[in-house]
Order: structure tokens, then sequence, then C-alpha cells
């Protein structure tokens, strides 16, 4: 095992990588190549005291870290400059007990693999669709996909998590948070955002049996978006929970909306249910069937590869459907697009008996219970002389649409948001900051949005 000795104090354990070594440049590289950051050195971590090991030579040495998972962080949080990326992407096992229906999964996992290994015992997680996402980063922050609004957030399913924390002055220990232990910590943790209390390293899910799911997918030109768009949100909310949607209006260049969406039930109930949408517009390509679940998470995790390498993403919530003039805003903003990479995703979540709304705003950390549906506004691009149009356009496109959504997920950070402590986690940041007090007193764990220790929120590095 490689070792990383100081004469006194704590050595590193895991796999090193450190400037110069051949894998450097593959391993700092964040999923979103518009940050290209150079940390000190990166410990791709095996077990549990790996992790502790590195808090504790950040500790004793006075170096930033930064946790890691999927590489996923929109804003780039996961890499520092000069300091040490924890990454736990090594740490990947998954263990189903199905008579007592709980998974545990490491918090290496990424999704496509967490839905391979559930699903060879038939059963699932409600979680998204990025194959490549951390479940770990996924779930901290709430964790938004196609089984939701039947069995709620991936974090309403979380029973427990193991994490380890920073302890006294220079120290770090393993802790595990549940009901009966550690209980504001797993309040926290369902909600609260990846890396801001310590590192987690494992997670103990409650999973639902699962076989066969029916699929749609629809097609209109762009043309239709004012009658699509509208028809889309008043349904998706009121059909039945064990339906959950989304709905992507591409930019004018590419000039089609497509709703996608998935039933616990049968092709032809599916195909029911879906009228209200075909009635809208002129459909053009509409495909529906029957697929086992797993077919089901391939399908979705399609729309999410192949994209543009670097990318500025915001988010917000939806509390009742856009009026006529949110939709205008879409549809100019669309059709002048900064590239044709451009795109507004919107998912269903609350309304007829959905899970996540049936959960109070204040029993997890994660706010939004009652929104009915998740905005993501996205723009992509490949070259750095276009990066400037693409941000300014998602933040003008954001603050256009403020008077009618509300705050942000925060999965999808954006730094451009001053009062992000409200726009992320409104009336629970208060009792956030008091679970980071208590066990993060030390601010070890923090970045450019992370909870603060006081009342004041400062701009760190």
């Amino acid at each position: 095992m490689a070792q990383h000795r100081k004469k006194t104090g704590t050595q590193l354990t895991g796999r090193i990588v450190v400037p110069g070594n051949p894998s450097y440049n593959a391993a700092r590289m964040e999923f979103n190549r518009r940050f290209s950051k150079f940390p000190r050195l990166i410990v791709f971590c095996r077990r549990t005291q790996d992790v502790v090991n590195a808090v504790k030579w950040a500790r004793e040495r006075g170096v930033r870290l930064r946790a890691r998972s999927g590489r996923h962080s929109y804003e780039g949080f996961s890499s520092v400059n000069g300091g040490i990326i924890i990454d736990v992407s090594e740490m990947n096992k998954v263990k189903v007990d199905r008579k007592k229906m709980v998974a545990q999964v490491q918090t290496g996992n990424p999704l496509a693999r967490v839905y391979r290994k559930l699903w060879n015992k038939r059963v699932a997680l409600p979680a998204g669709t990025a194959p490549d996402v951390g479940v770990g980063g996924l779930t901290l922050g709430g964790g938004i996909g196609l089984l939701s609004r039947k069995y709620g957030l991936t974090c309403d399913n979380l029973k427990q998590v193991k994490m380890v924390v920073a302890s006294g002055r220079c120290g770090a220990k393993t802790i595990v948070a549940s009901k009966k232990k550690h209980s504001d910590l797993l309040w926290a943790s369902r909600g609260g955002g990846g890396g801001n209390f310590g590192i987690a390293t494992s997670y103990t899910f409650r999973v639902r049996p699962i076989s066969t799911v029916s699929i749609y997918s629809i097609t209109w030109k762009w043309r239709d978006l004012e009658k699509v768009f509208p028809a889309w949100q008043r349904w998706a909310p009121s059909v039945t929970n064990r339906l959950t949607s989304t709905i992507e209006v591409a930019a004018k260049q590419v000039g089609t909306i497509v709703s996608t969406g998935q039933l616990l039930g049968g092709a032809e109930e599916l195909r029911r249910l879906i009228q209200p949408l075909l009635q809208a517009g002129t459909p053009g390509k509409v495909m529906v069937r029957t697929v086992p679940f797993i077919e089901a998470t391939k399908f979705f995790a399609e729309g999410d590869l192949n994209l543009e390498p670097k990318f500025k993403i915001t988010g917000a919530f939806g509390f009742k459907p856009l009026p006529r003039e949110g939709v205008r805003i879409i549809r100019d903003f669309l059709a002048n697009a900064p590239n044709r990479h451009s795109t507004v995703w919107c998912q269903s979540l609350g309304g007829a008996g959905s899970a996540v709304s049936r959960v109070s705003p204040t029993a997890t950390a994660y706010p939004y219970r009652k929104a009915e549906t998740i905005y993501e506004l996205s723009a992509r691009w490949r070259n750095d002389g276009e990066q400037q149009r693409n941000i300014q356009w998602v933040e003008r496109f954001r603050r256009a649409l403020r008077t009618f959504v509300v705050g942000d997920y925060v999965n999808f950070p954006d730094l451009k948001i001053k009062n992000w402590p409200k726009a992320y986690y409104d009336v629970n940041f208060p009792r956030l900051t008091r679970v980071k007090r208590k066990y993060d007193p030390h601010n070890v764990f923090r970045f450019a949005q992370s909870i603060p220790v006081g009342k004041k929120v400062r701009k760190r590095q």
C-alpha cells in the first residue's frame, strides 16, 4: 500500500497520486471541464481508515481538503488548488439484505453500478438518471428521480450514514448517524448537501421490490412549445404518483420538445394516462413500452451521455404552473440560446399523493417538499471562448424566471446566487448551522458554498 510520510504525525494510506505522476492529470479532472484545478495530492481511499488518516494528515499540516466521490459537483467544489482531494470512488461495495429490504452502499458507487447491483436482487432505490453520478453527493443533497413521486427522494430512504468527522484539535473519527444516535446529523444528511459536515463512507438505504416498469417518450416540434409546456405542467402533478415524468425543451436550433416518464404499471395503462399530453400540439414520435427496470435506467441515462464537456447549470422549484408570460420567457431564451446545447429540463415532484410532498419541509434538510416541479437551466460548450456568453445566458435566464419560481436545488449549485443559504435550504438553514457547529466546529470541511459555523455567511476559498 502506498504511504506518504512526514517525520512525525499521521501517514497517508490508500492510492496516492501526486503532481508528476503519470495518472495525475486524469486523477485531478472534474466532470465539469470548466474547472481545472491542481491539488497538492489526491488520495484514493479504499477503506474508511484511509479517509480518517487523510483528514488527520490534512489537519496536522493545515492543508485544505475536499471530499470527492463522483466528481459531479457542478461548480467544482470537490476539487482544490494546492490542497488534498480525499477521493472515495474506490470504496464501491454494495450489500443487499432482501429479507430486511435494506442495502448497504459504499459512497464511491456511481449510480449505474448501484442500480445494477440492486437489480440482481430485484430491488431498487429511488435515485437519479445520470449513470456516472456518485450516489454519495446525490443522496446528501436530496436525490430526485423517476421513482420519487411514489417512493420519495433518495434521502427519504436513507436509514443511516457512516461518516468521518473532525475530532479534537487535529484528529478525525468515524461515527454512525441514525434515528437512535446522532439523529441531528442524519437529519442534516438528508438534503443538507455533500461535504459540509464530514466525509460519508457508507449508507444504509431502504430498498423496494421492482421488476418491470413502463416508459414513454413523446417528441414535438419547437413551434408547439406554448401548447405543450402548459399542458405538461397541468398534467404532471395531477396524474397518479406511480408516474414520474420529465419535459425538456431544446434550443430553437435543435427544435425539439421531449417528454419522458416512467410508470409503475403496464403499457396499456400508461398509454391511457398520457392522453392529455398526446392531445397537446402535434406529437411526432411516440414510444410506450414495458421493460425490465434495469433497461429503463439505461434508457433514461442516454440523455446524460455524449454531452459537451463544459457547462453552467442552475435550478429552481415551481410551486404552480408557469403563467403564459413564464412560458414566453422560456421560448425567448431558447430562441436566442448561445448554441444548440442549451436546454430547459423539468421533472414532476409533487401533487397527487406524491411521496415527496407528504413529508414536512422541516422533517429533513431538503425544504422544497411542496414544489410541483424542479427546473434545470443549462448551457454547454467546448471552447473557452464561448464560456462567458454561456454563463451570462444562464444567469440572465435565471433572473428572468425569478418571479415565477423559488430557490435552487443544492445538487445544482450556482455560484452566481448571492443568498444561497436561503435558495438551497430555506427554513432549514439555521438548524444546519447548529449541526455544523456541533460536528465541525473548526470548519474543516469548507468550500465556496459550505454551511458556515457562524451565523454570518462569509466568502471563503
